[in-house]
């Protein structure tokens, strides 16, 4: 039988339906625009749809807006904490413990197969399966974050749901903002909006 590269003729010809078969979803993409720029983030929603479908129950509720990136945590200055990490941290306009959506089970990075890579978005959270509205983004890459890291004493990680495809230098520049002691900035950065570009995706609508 000839060979085409690697793949024998039979094996071309068997893949001739492989062209017909239907593209893989594109990603849900978020633009989340503050006082110091815009970023754009893409949602996993095939690893992470319970943690995603939440966080668009948020934005198209526009519960983001007026909303703020409260804190800031940077691993130089955070040296008290034997796993220091780097990360900025938004709210609602209610705060962090916004919890006008029930809390959502939580989706493991060992489960997902994602990770806290520079420009990933995940959720804040006290215990396990507690996370409702605050999210956090990502600058620096922090495996202490996922599954088994030991940033919290439960070891069960947070729950990334996507990852910054724009806007990553928009996020540090937050991160770089006036803080006091207690890594709040000071000021707060504003949200101006959170919105999908395009409709909801099905597996989140009612």
């Amino acid at each position: 039988m000839r060979v085409l590269g690697t793949m024998t003729v039979g094996a071309a010809l068997a893949c001739g339906a492989c062209s017909t078969l239907p593209e893989p979803a594109p990603s849900p993409v978020v633009m989340i625009q503050t006082d110091l720029g815009t970023m754009s983030v893409a949602l996993a929603l095939d690893h992470a749809p319970l943690t995603v479908c939440n966080f668009l129950r948020y934005a198209t509720d526009g519960d983001y807006d007026g909303g703020s990136f409260f804190r800031t945590v940077v691993r130089q200055t955070n040296t008290a904490n034997p796993n220091p990490i780097d990360v900025i941290q938004a709210a609602t306009p209610r705060g962090s413990d916004d919890d006008s959506q029930p809390p959502i089970p939580l989706e493991r990075t060992r489960d997902t197969g994602l990770r806290h890579r520079a420009g990933a978005i995940s959720m804040a959270r006290g215990g396990p399966d507690t996370a409702t509205s605050s999210f956090f983004i990502v600058t620096q890459d922090t495996p202490s974050l996922d599954f088994g890291g030991a940033r919290n004493p439960d070891g069960q990680g947070f729950a990334a749901f996507g990852r910054l495809i724009g806007g990553l230098d928009v996020a540090r520049r937050i991160q770089a903002s006036p803080a006091d002691g207690q890594e709040q900035l000071t000021p707060p950065i504003a949200i101006r909006s959170v919105r999908l570009v395009g409709v909801v995706p099905a597996q989140c609508r009612p």
